[in-house]
Formats: structure tokens, sequence, C-alpha cells
């Protein structure tokens, strides 16, 4: 089938994959323009990170929300939406439940540093040049090398940058079209940083996705979920590479083979980022086995420990080294807590019409456990965020799931929520590959990994199924 034509790179990609000796560097953060709001985040954060009383957590909401107001002007259509929406359950919650409003705030309060300190972590660490190197040095080389490297890659990187690992790759994949043109090289690139981030989605200890997965499902092991969906997040991303177009051989001056990196500056790179990934990591999982602290809260200090140690590092070298403003992450605090926040209101909502004695039939369960991955894919095609989905499947089912049997749950969630991540068109990952390749949002999520979000939905709703009915009858 013939594939829709490139739009040009908008300008804004372009100053992104800007050049520095030869080089590329990973995106600076703009300046602090906006020291009130950024004063209001970093109190949600402290407030979040360190209650001073019980409940005190509760804080962090109202704080960030009103950096969020604050930026009104600068928000999208979408956190508008959201904006407006939680106003409305609100009020009604108030009137009418109460308890549904304090449960909904919990959860969204206990989310909101964490979401904070991951953010920070990224654009602490999207200025380095380690960033840079390991990005460019992956963009050239034979066909089925550069799809495996690019898409682990995005995953490592997405560890702890988040959405910005794709920023980064697709910044760099923009000049290769700009300077070689759309081609089935670059359009299997597109797949693989698409793909690659789902990679932390399913299994990233630091991930959001794994955060509110663990906090929905009391009792869940960190540890054993992981064990579970890292396997099979690398055995989708190894599947991917049937689910690729052929390629023709790229010549020695095309603008793919242009990128590198010295080899061994990469490795060196390498090995840095490596070792701050694990010690954030080692950091994060310490703190919740030692403590009786929420995951999510423990994966908050490890980020904001590694973002003071960063900075004290780099003015012990004599840089000139500051926290960076985060007065501009209004969209993506109301996207993701916003989003929770509504999962929470819509399982209570769940919960009522259905009444307090409602329990799932035992033989239903592995039923229920293979359609999870499936439902947060369809939800995403709708245009759901994967955390209003995941958020409603998390808190319906949690309360009444055998907790013998919350792997397998668990898995489907993780599973789920990355597939949706790599196929559906309305993510924050496939919707800044668009900005920065001129590949339609839709073209290159939904169409282009259609039948290998298809295999992987099986193969996800069977392997939720196997384990609910191994593990949840006697």
């Amino acid at each position: 089938m013939q594939e829709p034509p490139v739009k040009p790179m908008p300008a804004a990609a372009t100053a992104a994959a800007a050049e520095s000796d030869g080089r590329f560097a990973a995106v600076v953060p703009a300046p602090d323009r906006y020291p009130i709001r950024s004063a209001f985040v970093y109190l949600a954060l402290l407030a979040g990170l360190f209650p001073l009383w019980p409940g005190a957590e509760l804080i962090a909401a109202p704080l960030v929300l009103i950096a969020v107001l604050g930026s009104w002007r600068d928000l999208r259509l979408v956190p508008r939406i959201l904006l407006v929406l939680i106003a409305i359950c609100v009020v009604a919650s108030s009137l009418w439940a109460p308890h549904m409003l304090l449960a909904a705030s919990t959860s969204t309060a206990r989310l909101t540093p964490l979401v904070i300190a991951v953010m920070l972590l990224s654009a602490t660490l999207g200025t380095s040049r380690d960033i840079g190197e390991l990005a460019a040095s992956l963009l050239a080389g034979k066909a089925l090398p550069r799809y495996l490297g690019l898409s682990a890659t995005t995953g490592f990187l997405a560890i702890p940058l988040n959405f910005g690992s794709t920023g980064v790759m697709s910044a760099m994949l923009g000049r290769v079209i700009q300077r070689s043109g759309d081609s089935a090289s670059t359009r299997n690139m597109a797949r693989a940083i698409l793909r690659g981030f789902s990679l932390a989605s399913m299994a990233s200890p630091l991930s959001v996705s794994m955060a509110i997965t663990v906090s929905l499902l009391p009792g869940l092991s960190v540890q054993g979920l992981i064990a579970i969906t890292l396997p099979f997040a690398l055995f989708f991303l190894l599947l991917g590479s049937f689910f690729r177009e052929a390629e023709e051989p790229i010549a020695a001056e095309s603008g793919v083979d242009a990128i590198g990196a010295n080899a061994h500056t990469v490795m060196r790179a390498w090995s840095r980022f490596t070792a701050y990934i694990a010690a954030i990591c080692i950091g994060a999982f310490a703190l919740y086995d030692l403590t009786a602290m929420p995951y999510s809260r423990a994966v908050a200090i490890s980020c904001s420990s590694a973002v003071v140690f960063g900075l004290l590092a780099a003015r012990q070298r004599g840089e000139a080294a500051a926290p960076p403003d985060m007065g501009h992450i209004g969209n993506e605090v109301t996207v993701i807590c916003g989003s929770a926040f509504l999962g929470v209101m819509a399982s209570g909502a769940g919960h009522w019409l259905l009444g307090p004695d409602f329990a799932l039939p035992l033989a239903s369960l592995p039923l229920v456990a293979f359609a999870a991955p499936w439902v947060l894919f369809v939800g995403g095609i709708a245009g759901l965020n994967p955390i209003v989905t995941g958020t409603f499947i998390g808190a319906m089912l949690a309360p009444i799931w055998p907790p013998a049997a919350l792997l397998g749950l668990g898995f489907g969630m993780l599973s789920g929520w990355g597939l949706a991540i790599a196929g559906t068109p309305y993510t924050a990952s496939a919707m800044l590959l668009s900005r920065l390749t001129g590949y339609h949002a839709k073209t290159a999520a939904l169409n282009w990994n259609i039948r290998l979000s298809l295999c992987g939905l099986g193969l996800a709703g069977l392997l939720a199924a196997l384990l609910t009915y191994w593990q949840g009858y006697p």
C-alpha cells in the first residue's frame, strides 16, 4: 500500500534536532520563565515526598492545581476538557458521594509527586550529552540491528525520561527524513521508536503505569510483576522485527549512515547512563522494601534524590547547575493526574451501580483477565488515555479479585497499557513522533502496528488468563 507523503518537519522540531560540535545534543529546557508556577510545583513535590503529618500529602494536589490553573492559556484542548470534567465530578461527588471524592483525591495526591519527580528527572537528564551520543549512534547500520537497537534503547532511555525519550529519538529521525526523505528505513525507525517506548510502560520500575498498577492492586509484588512483564516486553520487541517493511540497502553517503558517534565515547556514555538508572531503581526498591511507604512515593524520592545528586555533582565540577523550570508541565500533569482522578471516580460510580454485594463468578476470572489488555487497547483507539482505562479496571476489580490471583490481573493491565502506547494514535508518544517527523499519528501508531498489536494482545490476554487460572483456583 502506498504510504502517505511526509509533511515537512516543523521549525520547532528542526530546532530540537540542532547539532553541536557535529553531534546531536539533547534538548535543553527553556529558561525559568514561570518562577511562581515552578515554585508551586516544587512545593507540591516536597509536600508529597515528606508529609509532616498523616494525610498531609493531600496538599500536593491543590498546590499543583494552582500551577496548572496559572498556565490555563498554555493548556491544550484535552487538558482543559479534563479540568472541566474534574470540576463537575468534584461538585457532584461533594453533594452525593463525599467518600468517592476523598478516594479519588487521595489516589491523585499519591500520584502527583511521582509525576513531578519523573518529569524533573527527565528535564535534568535531557541536557545530558550522553543522551545525544546514545541516540545518534543507533541511526546507522543494517536494518535488523538498527531496528532492535532503536527499540531497545528508546525503552531504556524511557526509564528515566518517560516520553522524553520519544522526543529525542523522533527529533533525530526527523533530521534523517529532512536529509534523505521518506523511505522504508525511516518508517521502520518510526515503528521501532513507538514500540520501544512501550517497553518502559510494561516493565520499567519507574513508570507511571507500574506505580498506578501496584497502588491499585495492594499485595502485588513489584519484582514479581516485572519478572513476568519484562520477558513479554522483550519478546514483543523481537516479534516486531517480523512486522517491518523490506528495506533497500542504504548508500554510504545517505542521511542515516552520516549520523554516528565514536565507539569509545558511546561505551562511556552507556556505562554512565546505565549506572545512573541502576542506582535510581535500586534506591526505589530499597525504600519500598525497607519502609512502609507507598511504591509511588519510593520512586519519587529516588528520582528526586538522583536529580539533587546530579546538580551537586555538576556544581562540584564548576558547572552552572540549577533546578529546571517546572512551570511548563501543566499539560502533562493534568493529563496524567486528571486521568487517574477520573478513573477512580468512574470506578466508584461503577461499584455504586453494581451494588455492594456484587462478585465475579470464580469461573469468569480468566476471561476477565484475558479481556483486560483488549479493553485498554480499544480504549486507546477510542481516545481514552490508558491511565483512565487502567485506573478504572484496577479500581473496579481490585476489591473483588482474589489476592492470590493478582499477578494475572496486574500483567493484563501492564501489557495492555504498553500495547496501547505502541499501537494507538492518541498517546503522547505517538503525537510527539508525528509532530517531529511529519508521519501522521494514526498511520504510524495504528496502521503500521495493527497486525503486531493483535498478535501481542492475543498473547497477552492468554498469558493473563493462564496466570489467573494457575493462581486463582485452589
